[in-house]
């Protein structure tokens, strides 16, 4: 029993205490795109444990998490962290330009 609950819940524990990135407690549940795609630009450039480039690994995160909470991410939210990819676009395209 104690191993499926385990295997359940995986996705919410990397959510928590990714290896990858060091991010801000609660950065998905904020209501602010911009400063969720601040924040997780933030954690991939300066994380020196990334596999792939910072905005590969900030926009996975992101994607991560859309795609785990699953049916239980309210719209309202959903659109928020759907926003919150297109300004992460917008910051890493200004660094490119």
């Amino acid at each position: 029993m104690d191993k499926k609950i385990k295997k359940k819940n995986w996705s919410a524990e990397v959510t928590r205490s990714s290896f990858a990135l060091d991010l801000e407690e609660g950065v998905f549940t904020w209501t602010d795109p911009k400063k969720i795609a601040a924040s997780l630009k933030t954690s991939a450039e300066n994380s020196l444990r990334r596999k792939a480039s910072p905005f590969q690994s900030a926009m996975s995160m992101l994607n991560f998490y859309i795609n785990r909470a699953g049916k239980n991410l309210p719209q309202k939210q959903k659109e928020i962290l759907n926003q919150a990819k297109v300004e992460l676009r917008k910051l890493f395209t200004l660094i490119l330009v």
